[in-house]
């Protein structure tokens, strides 16, 4: 039998076999996988990560160090998250220094995952950000910065707690955990991994130097493999009626409209559910427009979902004390 319990932001899946190879079988099913966006969706809203900063008021000459510098402060976050998921601890002492004061992250937990092939992903995901943070830490060399103070902890008032209470995923002062549980974990990596690709989208034309846009290409092209990895996992337990798939499905568009109440009026950020099309019914297993093209967002617009703040602040959520380098302030959505 497959349960489902939210009880103290524990969202927990028990089975007598593996949901993932249980669903397996149905995954011919998940056919076409186009949603389109909004009309508010265009050329105007995403400028095609033309703008790295926000607004003219935060207009600065900006050098490829800087960007990558940005990148690796995300990359330090998401690579945290999953070493600890995986590993129960932070990245390597080794991988964290450079320009500033590095701090360690605190505050992650080990996952007792359920289910063998999650764990597999889950292990391959922490490696490949391992790998980004040092690719990126050699590209800058001695311009490289060090890792900020990190909030990937469980408490009530903790980034993901604080996150998951704006989604309603838990209620006002709950606690989410995200290592509670296989599908907790997922949650945890959905709401950082289309967040990833949509800062090397909105990013990536700004680089000057082929050999750094080449390089930010291969990352993004391997976070946008995490991101459907972590997707398509989730849809497979929706997809599932003994795990009750509209309320999965349904709290990814919680996290995706918390997202979107962050980063801008547009609406942009998508979640997984299905979309009716004169075929049926569609997945989406891929957030993308009408020209099957995944959206970019600013490095203001992605500051503002990691420090879980509309305003234009330079600290909070995920990075406490801010992020490292030249571009730290969120853009004015408030």
């Amino acid at each position: 039998m497959l349960l489902f319990s939210t009880q103290r932001g524990v969202l927990s899946v028990s089975h007598d076999v593996s949901p993932i190879d249980a669903l397996a079988a149905h995954a011919e099913q998940r056919k076409d996988r186009r949603a389109f966006f909004k009309a508010a969706v265009g050329a105007a809203a995403v400028g095609a990560g033309a703008f790295l900063v926000s607004s003219p008021a935060q207009a600065q000459t900006l050098t490829d160090a800087d960007i990558l510098n940005f990148a690796l402060n995300l990359e330090y976050l998401e690579a945290n998250f999953y070493y600890y998921a995986v590993y129960g601890r932070g990245i390597p002492a080794t991988s964290i220094t450079g320009v500033g004061t590095p701090v360690a992250a605190v505050g992650g937990k080990q996952v007792t995952f359920q289910d063998s092939l999650l764990a597999e992903m889950a292990r391959e995901i922490a490696e490949d950000e391992l790998a980004h943070v040092n690719f990126l830490r050699t590209a800058l060399g001695t311009a490289a910065v060090a890792q900020p103070a990190i909030d990937i902890g469980v408490s009530a008032t903790s980034a993901f707690s604080v996150a998951a209470q704006a989604a309603t995923l838990v209620p006002a002062g709950g606690i989410f955990d995200p290592y509670a549980s296989d599908l907790n974990f997922l949650y945890g990596a959905f709401l950082f991994e289309d967040v990833g690709v949509t800062a090397y989208k909105g990013a990536s034309s700004l680089l000057t130097n082929k050999t750094y846009l080449d390089a930010a290409a291969g990352i993004l092209a391997a976070e946008a493999y995490h991101a459907s990895m972590i997707r398509t996992t989730i849809d497979q337990l929706g997809g599932n009626v003994g795990l009750k798939a509209s309320t999965i499905r349904g709290d990814t568009e919680l996290v995706s409209n918390a997202r979107d109440s962050l980063d801008g009026t547009s609406d942009l950020d998508q979640g997984i559910a299905y979309v009716s099309s004169g075929a049926g019914p569609t997945s989406n297993i891929a957030p993308t427009d009408g020209n099957g093209i995944a959206f970019g967002r600013t490095t203001g617009q992605v500051l503002n979902i990691v420090y879980l703040n509309k305003a234009q602040v330079t600290a909070g959520g995920f990075f406490p004390s801010g992020v490292n380098g030249t571009i730290r302030s969120s853009a004015n959505n408030a």
